[in-house]
């Protein structure tokens, strides 16, 4: 078994919605993944509070944001076990942007 360690971005562009973003695709990594976020970086135009759940377990809650200033959201690395979800949630419909830089170690089985 082969371990594959990709560096990678993820960015939403969310104009109109106050539903859970799922930045890294599906919201839920395949099951021989390990992400490793690095950042997660936020932008809105209005002044919402963010609330990051990892497995539905809320890891941030009510991060409060300034109008049009980028906010930092971790301090430490947050890891998502293959198979949980991911997912980012702002408390109103502002224009709101999300930036995730990760680390993706996928198990690839190779023969």
């Amino acid at each position: 078994m082969a371990v594959v360690n990709q560096y990678k971005f993820a960015g939403i562009d969310n104009s109109t919605s106050g539903a859970a973003l799922t930045p890294l695709g599906s919201g839920i990594p395949a099951v021989n993944e390990t992400i490793v976020i690095k950042s997660i970086l936020v932008k809105s135009a209005g002044t919402p509070t963010v609330t990051i759940a990892n497995n539905s377990i809320t890891a941030i809650k009510s991060a409060q944001l300034t109008a049009n200033t980028t906010t930092e959201l971790l301090t430490q690395p947050l890891i998502v076990e293959g198979g949980k979800s991911f997912t980012v949630q702002a408390s109103t419909s502002d224009s709101f942007d999300v930036a995730i830089s990760y680390l993706n170690i996928k198990k690839e089985v190779t023969t």
